[in-house]
């Protein structure tokens, strides 16, 4: 949207897992591009994060990381964080709210991204 683009690399991370008390830790890396014409400035995050059972739980605050990066045309922001899941298979989506120079405020997607670990699925 408005020419930002969202890419997302996922990873397990079984050492700060516990498979017998249910707590699947993962860590997801988003890229986040501006291949328009104008900076923004990255408001707040909003995340619906679901897990392998379908419970439903939604994330909302100011930046990303304890940031608010004003992203200038052919930059971009690179951030990594953590979700913990109950199940070993879930997906995560959401937006980002944004504001130009000039005060106008618009939501860039992120795509479903899934956080698994490996061999859960075949």
């Amino acid at each position: 949207m408005r020419g930002f683009a969202v890419s997302v690399e996922t990873a397990w991370v079984e050492a700060e897992s516990n498979r017998a008390a249910h707590r699947y830790y993962f860590t997801y890396t988003i890229t986040i591009a501006n291949e328009g014409a104008e900076a923004a400035r990255l408001l707040s995050r909003h995340w619906v994060i679901t897990d392998g059972e379908g419970a439903v739980r939604e994330v909302k605050g100011p930046g990303v990381v304890g940031e608010q990066p004003r992203i200038l045309p052919d930059r971009s922001f690179r951030y990594s964080s953590a979700c913990v899941l109950d199940t070993p298979v879930g997906s995560m989506r959401g937006a980002y709210r944004f504001q130009t120079d000039n005060g106008e405020l618009f939501d860039v997607p992120i795509p479903l991204f899934t956080l698994r670990v490996p061999n859960a699925v075949h």
